[in-house]
């Protein structure tokens, strides 16, 4: 959305990114502030045009990973980050990110599971959740949820992070 928005993300997603490798959490005083101060940024260099935009892609951001949490696959933190980076970006920039992010976080699973000696197990879990929704509709997973001490979890803030820094210099 406008060019001011790489600097601050940059900071933000790096402490993101250390918190979320370090104690699996993104705090919500890193990510709250950055919201707030997506939107009044937005505000006051575009008018009602860029908080529009801005609440746009906030609110993109809120809706597609708070399904992903509400199926137990995402954490709170992890969608509050990205409604922030909507409310920065926009919701045509962070739709893109989004994409990117899937990606990275595709191929960081994948490298994860590989070393750790689970890829088959990864691969069985990706179709379950894929494929196991004519069994169990909408409801989460009952296995593969953020809830389930035995369940394998990765931080997903490095993935956020690689996917929105390269939307910065490809979008």
């Amino acid at each position: 959305m406008h060019s001011i928005a790489w600097w601050p993300t940059c900071i933000v997603l790096a402490i993101a990114t250390f918190t979320d490798l370090r104690s699996r959490r993104i705090p919500n005083w890193l990510v709250l502030p950055f919201l707030v101060a997506g939107v009044g940024v937005s505000t006051w260099m575009h008018g009602w045009t860029g908080l529009g935009t801005s609440l746009e892609g906030l609110a993109l951001g809120a809706v597609l990973y708070g399904i992903l949490c509400f199926m137990g696959g995402m954490g709170m933190g992890d969608v509050k980050l990205v409604a922030a980076i909507g409310a920065w970006v926009g919701p045509s920039q962070l739709f893109f990110a989004l994409i990117l992010t899937a990606m990275a976080g595709g191929v960081m699973a994948l490298i994860w599971a590989a070393r750790g000696g689970f890829l088959g197990e990864l691969f069985q879990g990706s179709g379950d959740l894929l494929f196991g929704f004519g069994k169990r509709g909408i409801a989460p997973h009952p296995e593969l949820v953020l809830s389930n001490p035995k369940a394998r979890k990765m931080p997903y803030a490095p993935a956020i992070a690689i996917g929105t820094l390269i939307s910065f210099f490809a979008y």
